[in-house]
């Protein structure tokens, strides 16, 4: 049996003391060796290439031949060399960049991972360390580890986290715009901040009962929200409900049109429902006429349940 050797691992300024002259130099003409370890194939353009009155130590073209930034770094990461890579991606257009370093802080290892989640599909950013090797009295030989590197899950949940943080955003707005209209029409809601999620709620007068506006993505709405009892079934829930819903043909006559009645047997709470049709969250264009609906509707199904809400659970 042949003889196995000891690996050794010394930093990788033992084998290329100085970066410019030294490292960068090597990577110009083994390119393959780093685009190897990465998984993508690199072909080097032009090294020192002129970035205004930069210069980035690698330009260089993946396979579909998009441009490639390569930033290399004998210290460990700092924040000007994070700010050369993003320099270098924007101003040569560049689909990929990579930083190449002796020695990764976890701070810099986050921020390229939040850019590949943040930025989009076309996009990435690798965090690659650089060590050099040696099997007993060998030559050194340099060592790459990828350390952060994009993935589609990673950009799916960007992705996701973009959309959410839009949806929150148009929420507020939407909810900014009806509580103003409001203010001259009804007291209801008047001590109400707008928030982020799909509904604004006000109590009335029993814990556990709410009135609510509902903003969905293609409509609106507004219910009255039992769950005054804890009970896992609900039994008290569905009393009160069940007392309501003896009085539907009243309650709808006076509210001025049909409600959606949901017991939710099997769950503890139960809720009427009104539906506010043509136009919800992603249509601003509808915002104001469907605003001025769920308002009026808001007073005729406040005015048609609250007075019997509270003699059931008085």
């Amino acid at each position: 049996m042949e003889s196995i050797g000891q690996i050794q691992i010394e930093p990788i300024k033992t084998a290329f003391p100085k970066e410019a002259k030294h490292l960068t130099t090597w990577l110009e003409n083994h390119i393959d060796v780093l685009g190897e370890r990465m998984g993508v194939v690199l072909t080097v353009v032009q090294r020192e290439a002129k970035v205004g009155s930069f210069n980035v130590d690698l330009l260089c073209e993946d396979a579909d031949g998009n441009a490639v930034v390569v930033e290399n770094q004998l210290q460990p990461t700092d924040h000007d060399h994070l700010g050369k890579l993003l320099t270098y991606l924007v101003n040569l257009e560049a689909a990929t960049a990579i930083w190449v370093t002796s020695d990764a802080r976890p701070e810099h290892e986050k921020v390229i991972d939040w850019l590949n989640e943040a930025t989009p599909a076309s996009t990435s950013f690798y965090l690659v360390r650089a060590e050099a090797v040696r099997i007993d009295n060998s030559h050194l030989a340099p060592l790459f580890t990828v350390l952060a590197a994009p993935s589609e899950q990673m950009k799916k949940q960007g992705d996701e986290k973009k959309d959410w943080a839009e949806r929150h955003y148009r929420r507020v707005e939407f909810w900014k715009g009806l509580l103003e209209k409001s203010k001259g029409r009804t007291f209801l809601f008047a001590n109400i901040s707008p928030g982020t999620n799909h509904w604004i709620s006000i109590g009335v007068g029993k814990s556990g009962i709410s009135l609510s506006y509902l903003i969905l993505k293609d409509q609106a709405g507004l219910e009255l929200y039992i769950d005054c009892d804890q009970d896992a079934l609900g039994t008290r829930n569905k009393e009160i409900f069940d007392a309501l819903y003896a009085q539907k043909k009243a309650v709808e006559s006076e509210y001025g049109g049909p409600l959606e009645w949901h017991r939710l047997d099997g769950k503890r709470a139960s809720r009427v429902r009104a539906v506010i049709s043509g136009g919800g969250l992603t249509t601003p264009e509808t915002w104001s006429d469907v605003q001025d609906r769920m308002i009026a509707a808001m007073i005729r199904f406040e005015k048609a349940v609250v007075p019997r809400l509270k003699k059931v659970v008085a």
